[in-house]
């Protein structure tokens, strides 16, 4: 868990990042402290709840069930940022399960005090719309990637947005350790495993990543940008 109460100690892109120390403090006091085993449902599709959980430390994946009865891995969430705030927004059921990955440190917010918050503090409030967009973004730019894109090119897409958003500077590069196993990439891409196996091969062969035991590493980012055909962040 971040140690202090300033935008570096957070993931980039992440709620608490995007707020001053003062305001992360407001957040990191709302709610009750709870921790959680690995593989424990935090949320559930379907539900009618209206809560909301701040991750403070560890991570989380949000999955939801395709028409084919596949289970498909929408997004990853980490330390510093909200689940559940659409449904406590809305009050219509959770749009996807939220499993955690390892223990995770979190603090549970009811309905009430999540809505008091943001009436009260309007930088937060700001900061849970931008947070609610950028997940919007995701999920578009995902559906074009997979409308038109090859596979290999949706997957350096993903790997450029998780080493912006989630990458840790190492000596080798930017770090990935968000302990992603293979399948669930494959997922996350929109693509069979065997087809993320050749991918991620040929990012490889070229000297863009080193995969490690349940890591990514960026060796290259602008290759790995040129490869997805973006800008480098």
């Amino acid at each position: 868990m971040p140690s202090s109460l300033d935008s570096e100690a957070w993931p980039r892109g992440s709620l608490l990042a995007g707020l001053s120390p003062k305001m992360q403090a407001v957040v990191l006091e709302l709610g009750t402290p709870v921790m959680f085993g690995s593989h424990h449902v935090l949320l559930r599709e379907g539900e009618r709840s209206t809560h909301v959980i701040l991750l403070v430390d560890g991570f989380v994946k949000v999955t939801a069930t395709t028409q084919e009865g596949r289970l498909a891995l929408l997004a990853i969430r980490v330390g510093g940022e909200i689940v559940g705030e659409l449904g406590s927004l809305d009050d219509q059921p959770r749009s996807a399960d939220v499993t955690t990955v390892g223990r995770v440190h979190g603090r549970v917010i009811t309905q009430a005090d999540f809505r008091r918050c943001l009436a009260e503090h309007a930088e937060i409030a700001l900061a849970v719309a931008r947070n609610v967009g950028q997940k919007l973004r995701w999920a578009t730019r995902r559906r074009i990637d997979f409308a038109g894109l090859e596979v290999k090119v949706r997957l350096a897409r993903v790997l450029v947005e998780l080493a912006a958003r989630y990458g840790r500077d190492t000596a080798d590069g930017l770090m990935i350790d968000l302990e992603l196993t293979q399948p669930e990439l494959a997922a996350l891409v929109g693509a069979a495993e065997p087809t993320i196996h050749k991918a991620l091969a040929e990012l490889r062969r070229r000297g863009v990543i080193e995969t490690r035991y349940r890591c990514t590493v960026v060796r290259d980012l602008v290759a790995l940008c040129a490869a997805a055909g973006v800008d480098p962040p």
